[in-house]
């Protein structure tokens, strides 16, 4: 698969999207061919049912929408491998995922697209709409203010996740469990670089540092690099976010730069952008290495190059070549055990037990660490696994 597929792609995606007008619409779940339809759906029936949940809004998740929906929503300032395109230009990938939890989990979703920028306006959006809905799938909004308004909404009382975050924090750990399989190797005897610190990179970092606090095998040797290079104790300019990783990361405290840092590494982990690992990079590395180069939509290397070049396993973010490494893969499942369980929130622990369960699904081999987003078993495995957390 080269460059030029993926102009054909968008070729076709754009006249899909033309055709149909976008990807969604919203249908009556009720009937609605006479007077009496009408009385019970709107008024006057309907008064019996709002008198009943403003007496007990508990009823709410039971007697309207608000019980099977999601919010996704996006400011439009880090959408794919795009960048800062806007709300506008960020709502067809809201459309995507909408789709993408309807067919999969069974969940309503809505995109929503923003055009507030900065973490107060739009934590303060959000808390006013949540009431309409059962949890909030925030999506595409840049660094630092993702990790700000995410956390700012914690005590919302229903689950808020950062997908960019998280669902490619938890993929990439069941990725990573399932390659190492096949070369041979356990998490904690690989050297991992992780290329590219906004927040996928970092939350990344972090699940793979972090996971021996909940009794899951973890990465002890990783180095992350951001585009001035590696990241270390000694540089001025790192943001909190970067600085707290390195209580766990670049243990040697190494300078340099990417070819600094793939220096007999096992694995490299791309969350950055379109050719950032060429095949000399790659040879650098360790014999067998694992590269998952995952920049959307055009990777940091492409498959057919990263073996040339003496890759053993090597996924992308693409849904057209084997190995997808993608947070769709996650988030209609870990959603889906969040709403139907009723959680509060979506914990450390829940995420591990996700990845453990979308590891689980597949018998890992070269072109199969991770299961087709259309196993049927995926879904099941996720929703099962997160059942288990307390």
């Amino acid at each position: 698969m080269t460059e030029n597929n993926s102009q054909m792609l968008g070729s076709e995606s754009l006249e899909l999207h033309l055709t149909h007008a976008g990807k969604l619409e919203s249908c009556p779940t009720v009937p609605l061919s006479d007077r009496h339809d009408l009385s019970l759906a709107y008024t006057p029936g309907v008064g019996a049912v709002c008198s009943a949940i403003a007496a007990d809004p508990q009823k709410a998740w039971s007697h309207s929408i608000k019980g099977h929906t999601v919010a996704v929503i996006s400011d439009g300032t880090a959408v794919l491998g795009l960048g800062n395109i806007g709300p506008l230009g960020a709502l067809p990938v809201m459309e995507g995922k909408a789709v993408l939890f309807k067919h999969f989990a069974g969940l309503d979703a809505w995109p929503i697209v923003l055009d507030v920028h900065d973490s107060a306006s739009i934590v303060s959006v959000i808390k006013a709409i949540s009431p309409g809905f059962a949890a909030i799938n925030l999506e595409d909004i840049a660094a630092p203010a993702c990790f700000e308004v995410e956390a700012a909404l914690q005590d919302l009382g229903i689950p808020v996740m950062h997908d960019d975050q998280h669902g490619t924090a938890i993929v990439v750990y069941a990725a990573l469990k399932n390659a190492a399989a096949v070369v041979g190797k356990k998490l904690d005897e690989l050297k991992v670089v992780v290329n590219g610190a906004g927040a996928a990179g970092l939350a990344t970092s972090r699940m793979l540092l972090d996971a021996d606090h909940t009794g899951n095998e973890r990465v002890k040797d990783l180095i992350i690099c951001d585009s001035r290079g590696i990241i270390h104790r000694d540089r001025p300019d790192l943001n909190p976010y970067k600085l707290a990783l390195l209580e766990l990361a670049n243990r040697e405290n190494l300078h340099g730069h990417l070819s600094e840092a793939l220096q007999g590494a096992d694995v490299f982990i791309g969350v950055s952008v379109a050719g950032a690992l060429t095949p000399d990079l790659v040879r650098l590395m360790a014999p067998d290495p694992i590269i998952f180069a995952m920049a959307n939509p055009m990777p940091e290397i492409f498959p057919d190059d990263a073996y040339a070049a003496g890759a053993a396993v090597c996924g992308t973010g693409r849904s057209d070549l084997p190995n997808q490494i993608n947070n769709a893969l996650v988030f209609p499942g870990i959603f889906k055990a969040a709403v139907e369980q009723r959680r509060p929130r979506i914990t450390p622990a829940m995420k591990y037990a996700a990845a453990r369960g979308l590891a689980s699904t597949v018998q890992p081999q070269k072109d199969a660490i991770l299961p087709d987003i259309f196993n049927p078993h995926l879904i099941p495995a996720i929703v099962e696994a997160i059942a288990a957390v307390p």
